[in-house]
């Protein structure tokens, strides 16, 4: 944990977007990558990654680039958080469901705790080992929890949001297509998943499996 302080917000703001891109590069059996390479596919000019990367004491060598197996292992260990962090999510339809029966399994330290539905058929539901509440049941039972997955519908997640913060949440992975308006220090990471298919078909397109080049 040490070094992690000394890295800037921005920097660490890149982090899940270098962690994502480098993974895939990982997965196409890809062991190093240059700068270049990963200023141009993620439009971060080469200096800023250079810089960023320094902090993690990974100095790329010229003509070799960067090792792409040593990269992830230490961004993976700066974005594994080193305390219990209880998640609750809204809205049990398809999306919510399959999120309660994954619960993030390979991660302990990141757990949905409890989830909330307006539908009264859910509720006392068991899905994935978690109880389904009613909605209405939400301010007497958020206890300490500070992130929230949202899966409703449009319509219902800025209601849903205001009654999140005003509950004490301070981060939020939205799901919805809604751009929710929040307060100055509640952090909303949007999981857009047009945007995340666009992705890989860019990837497939642009970083083919069988060029080992």
């Amino acid at each position: 944990m040490g070094n992690q302080h000394k890295i800037p917000q921005a920097t660490a703001k890149r982090l899940p977007l270098y962690y994502r891109f480098l993974n895939n590069l990982h997965i196409q059996g890809k062991a190093r990558v240059s700068s270049k390479q990963l200023s141009d596919a993620m439009k971060i000019d080469s200096a800023t990654i250079r810089r960023d990367f320094s902090y993690f004491g990974a100095l790329g060598k010229k003509g070799y680039g960067y090792n792409v197996e040593y990269l992830l292992g230490f961004f993976r260990k700066t974005l594994d958080q080193d305390e219990n962090t209880p998640v609750i999510l809204i809205g049990v339809g398809n999306l919510g469901t399959a999120f309660l029966n994954y619960n993030f399994t390979k991660n302990n330290n990141t757990k949905i705790e409890m989830a909330f539905d307006a539908d009264h058929a859910k509720v006392g539901e068991i899905i994935g080992n978690i109880p389904v509440h009613h909605i209405d049941e939400l301010e007497e039972m958020m206890e300490n929890i500070s992130v929230a997955i949202l899966t409703v519908p449009v319509t219902e997640a800025q209601g849903i949001t205001d009654r999140l913060v005003e509950c004490g949440v301070t981060g939020i992975l939205n799901f919805t297509p809604a751009r929710i308006t929040v307060p100055e220090h509640v952090r909303v990471h949007h999981i857009d998943l047009a945007v995340e298919l666009q992705s890989l078909v860019y990837f497939m397109k642009h970083y083919p499996l069988d060029d080992e080049g």
